[in-house]
């Protein structure tokens, strides 16, 4: 038995359903880094981890399809956020904790992943953010499902953070410290090449 067969089995969410401003338009989560698309370094990640992957995405379906157990997208045409991805992906999760997480954050690991579980199964509850020195991190976190009915009550008068309803619900820090390169967001152009030396200017 491994320490994650010890913990509440939980469901994964996956966000790939951005615009991708920042990269000029382009569906983040199928762009290439070290050989593969960023979704394809998550799933290899988070695979082992349940038997309910899913994953929010706008475009580009059938694509995201063999990464995925389930996909969700957003009932509003104009990108409305990551609030839109959990909430579709909370109202579809089979387990009772929700493991979230964006699809440019390829330098995650297993440790980070097993902290956020670990900590939410503890706190039963509540949901668990990352904090990064200061900073929140709200799109990785974990959240119990039991939530869904109050991230979909929010929704529905307009909220449109997800830390402002997880702090509503009590939520409990997974503290990092400030330069943990395990949360870079390669989600321009220059972090994806920074963070790259094999690939040129």
């Amino acid at each position: 038995m491994t320490a994650f067969d010890a913990l509440p089995p939980c469901s994964i969410l996956l966000l790939a359903g951005g615009q991708g401003q920042r990269m000029g338009g382009r569906d983040k989560g199928l762009i290439e880094w070290r050989g593969e698309p960023l979704i394809q370094h998550l799933h290899r990640l988070t695979r082992p981890l349940t038997d309910d992957l899913i994953i929010s995405c706008n475009r580009n379906r059938e694509r995201y399809q063999a990464f995925a157990d389930h996909l969700v997208q957003d009932d509003e045409s104009d990108f409305p956020g990551p609030y839109a991805g959990i909430r579709a992906g909370l109202a579809v999760a089979r387990h009772d904790f929700l493991l979230v997480m964006p699809c440019d954050t390829p330098l995650l690991d297993l440790a980070l992943l097993q902290g956020l579980r670990r900590s939410a199964a503890e706190h039963h509850d509540k949901p668990v953010m990352i904090r990064q020195g200061e900073q929140w991190e709200p799109l990785l976190c974990c959240i119990p499902t039991r939530h869904a009915q109050v991230f979909e009550q929010h929704w529905q008068q307009g909220q449109r953070s997800p830390r402002r309803t997880m702090a509503e619900l009590g939520a409990v820090p997974l503290q990092c410290e400030a330069n943990d390169t395990r949360l870079a967001n390669l989600n321009t152009p220059d972090l994806l090449i920074d963070i790259n030396p094999q690939v040129s200017r």
